[in-house]
């Protein structure tokens, strides 16, 4: 007596299954007209939900997909990012510990007599470019260094968008080239290609990207008016008058990069970090933490008081200067609670998506564009890309795009480097241009600054998958795993 074999739900038409994409953008972009900048503190979440809902209504009638199997699906999902709330939590201790304690303010006035204006763009990609290498975290280095750089910059006078923008370029370049990365590490071993083999063969489309993106920084620095001269010494000034500003400040960050040069977990690094930048207000601003607890002074209660609100807490620090005012306050982290609600509603939407079979049938749609070298390049970048907008989260993305597109190189005789590189220049860098990713959640919260906003200044994240589909159609540096060589690319017996 045989076996029954279980039934296997028909896959979904593509009009069907892209539905929920259309309904999701349409919802998106109500919310984003009626709330503008406050989208993430709700509006979106519930467009989010009701998505999920759509999925589920559509695999239930169309699949009989059991309810089952999306708890299971979007337990999975939110499984995966715990460590990333977690991480999300002590970013928001860190920067507000750092900014009460002074550390922030010291860097920004020490930060604002080295970076001359016509250079802080370019300066400001290349030092997180330099710190998110060593660190392989584009979070960390965006939740330390870039806030500083943030507040260098709105002193010169600069955009919000600009700034963020060249802060995230460079932390994405860092972040894709680190070995410490755990991207990196990530689009390596799911590509099955050994680690500095994958990483070497990205600084071909890397680096022009990255070149590419100084050159413009530069430009807008240059063109920069030179009135930001004068607000910057107002806004250091009005810092030195309510801060106490000193050197001993700097061995928080001193420590910080030690502990991240000895890779120290980022969990430990963080929570020590915001441990010894509580330590410094303790010691340098009493009177910030007795204005923050609003209690009588010399009192052991109001330094408790105001170094507790200072890790989990809004702060608002008097001074004459408006911008000022505006550039020291902190959210602490309660001012993370929106985005981490934000991203278990995306996890919600991309494990509903997974259980409906949705996202299973619009993959199969880049399957028919991958005949030729430059076609699979580009549709490896967009299915890329297209994960990493149905599912809201880069990791989930890298695995998606690997695992659909590792057959199809093969089969064309193509090196697994070359998706593992595809993959990183369509996943890594975009994140954190997608709202309701991960990443461009994290980026924005950090930073206070709108993904929208920052968005078309991040040269790099939106240059680097164009360089990856340009490079693909030279054939610079392809290889076939056959003996014969790829079509207009060096001999297939040149080794890496």
């Amino acid at each position: 007596m045989t076996t029954p074999t279980p039934h296997t739900p028909p896959p979904l038409s593509i009009p069907l299954a892209l539905l929920p994409i259309i309904f999701l953008v349409a919802l998106l972009a109500a919310v984003i007209s009626l709330y503008g900048s406050d989208s993430l503190a709700g509006g979106s979440q519930i467009a989010l939900l009701l998505t999920s809902g759509l999925c589920y209504l559509i695999a239930r009638l169309a699949r009989k997909t059991p309810w089952e199997a999306f708890e299971q699906a979007i337990t999975r999902q939110v499984a995966g990012v715990t460590p990333a709330l977690l991480l999300l939590m002590l970013i928001g201790a860190l920067s507000g510990c750092w900014m009460v304690s002074g550390v922030v303010p010291t860097l920004i006035c020490y930060g604002m007599q080295i970076l001359h204006p016509s250079v802080f763009l370019l300066s400001c990609c290349v030092i997180c470019a330099l710190v998110s290498t060593m660190t392989g975290s584009s979070w960390t280095t965006v939740a330390t260094i870039g806030i500083a750089l943030l507040g260098i910059g709105r002193a010169q006078g600069f955009d919000d968008g600009w700034i963020a923008g060249a802060i995230i370029s460079g932390a994405y370049f860092g972040d894709k080239i680190s070995p410490l990365s755990d991207t990196t590490v990530l689009a390596s071993s799911s590509a099955r290609v050994p680690l500095f083999t994958h990483i070497r063969y990205m600084f071909i489309t890397t680096t022009p990207a990255l070149l590419v993106a100084l050159v413009v920084f530069t430009i807008a620095g240059l063109n920069h008016p030179a009135a930001g001269a004068d607000q910057a010494a107002a806004v250091s000034n009005a810092l030195q008058q309510r801060f106490c500003i000193t050197p001993w400040l700097l061995v928080v960050p001193v420590l910080t990069g030690i502990m991240i040069a000895k890779r120290i977990p980022p969990i430990v690094t963080l929570f020590l970090s915001t441990l010894a930048a509580t330590a410094c207000a303790l010691i340098f601003q009493r009177e910030a933490l007795y204005e923050i607890a609003s209690l009588p002074q010399d009192s052991a209660a109001a330094l408790l008081k105001g170094s507790l609100t200072a890790i989990f807490g809004s702060t608002s620090l008097s001074t004459p200067d408006a911008d000022v005012a505006s550039l020291i306050s902190t959210r602490g982290m309660a001012g993370m609670m929106d985005t981490i609600w934000l991203i278990l509603c995306a996890m919600c939407f991309g494990g509903s998506m997974t259980a409906a079979g949705i996202t299973e049938s619009i993959a199969r749609l880049f399957r028919h564009f991958t005949r030729t070298r430059t076609g699979m390049v580009s549709s490896t970048v967009g299915g890329g890309l297209f994960f990493n907008t149905v599912s809201a989260d880069q990791y989930l993305s890298i695995i998606l795009t690997t695992s659909l597109f590792r057959d199809i190189y093969e089969r064309n005789g193509y090196e697994n480097r070359l998706l593992s590189r595809t993959a990183e220049d369509s996943v890594t860098v975009t994140s954190p241009l997608i709202p309701w990713n991960t990443c461009g959640m994290t980026q924005a919260t950090v930073l206070g600054v709108p993904t929208l906003t920052y968005l078309p200044y991040c040269v790099f994240n939106y240059v680097c998958p164009m360089v990856s589909i340009l490079i693909a159609a030279t054939g610079y540096k392809i290889y076939r795993r056959a003996a014969s060589p790829a079509d207009g690319t060096a001999p297939a017996t040149e080794k890496p």
